[in-house]
């Protein structure tokens, strides 16, 4: 029998609910944590978040990357911890990072902070005029000090994975990897990328992992062979 590892967090990056829902049933008990995105906000994402936790029992990761003044991203934090929800993300920003903490205080929302997104790469950091660097070397600088504001854990791809769990500011903090890709898999539109077992071996708590699933003949065999493989890590 499937036993689902909540290491593994498939992203419902479908249209709305009802096929984001869908998706979930034909998953079943193989897994137990998804994200919820920007892209299903308007989709009826919050709503289907509620019943993933209150009906399903799973667990959730919404993905809203917020970014704001202070004021508006405690107020904001605050009204989404309401749900129970699981990982929230927000900009590693310390300003953001440090509101947010405010907001989700007195719950069990974990705050992510967002380092540097996967699909990016150095002549995307040029183009936004982001200081010169190494993408590794300034991952590992926003993650500092995302954790010195208060991060529960960071999003980062999996190639800045070990060196940010090497920092002193990382001990007991989470690392959640996105630009997941199981062997054979597309790249699609991230450039930063690695498979299952490589994320964890590096030093991730969780995967997350979207098209090679909901995009796979068969959705459910996609997420088995991926626990599978994060059992072997």
């Amino acid at each position: 029998m499937q036993t689902a590892d909540d290491r593994l967090i498939v992203a419902l990056d479908v249209p709305n609910a009802v096929a984001g829902l869908e998706l979930v049933e034909r998953l079943g008990d193989a897994v137990s944590f998804y994200k919820i995105g920007l892209g299903m906000l308007t989709g009826g994402g919050l709503a289907l978040a509620r019943e993933l936790k209150d009906e399903l029992g799973k667990r959730v990761f919404l993905d809203m990357k917020l970014f704001d003044i202070s004021a508006t991203i405690e107020a904001a934090v605050r009204g989404l911890a309401q749900f129970d929800l699981d990982f929230l993300t927000v900009h590693g920003d310390p300003h953001v990072v440090r509101a947010a903490r405010e907001g989700a205080a007195g719950s069990g929302l974990k705050i992510l902070a967002v380092t540097i997104l996967t699909s990016l790469d150095r002549a995307d950091l040029d183009a936004c005029l982001i200081k010169p660097g190494a993408i590794p070397d300034l991952v590992r600088e926003r993650a500092a000090r995302a954790f010195e504001a208060g991060a529960d854990g960071v999003i980062a791809s999996p190639q800045e994975v070990a060196a940010i769990r090497a920092l002193p500011e990382a001990e007991g903090k989470l690392i959640v990897t996105p630009g997941i890709r199981p062997a054979g898999a597309a790249a699609g539109d991230q450039k930063r990328i690695a498979t299952p077992a490589a994320a964890i071996a590096a030093g991730a708590d969780h995967i997350v992992v979207g098209r090679p699933v909901w995009q796979a003949d068969d959705p459910r065999a996609a997420a088995e062979a991926i626990v599978r493989e994060l059992a072997q890590a």
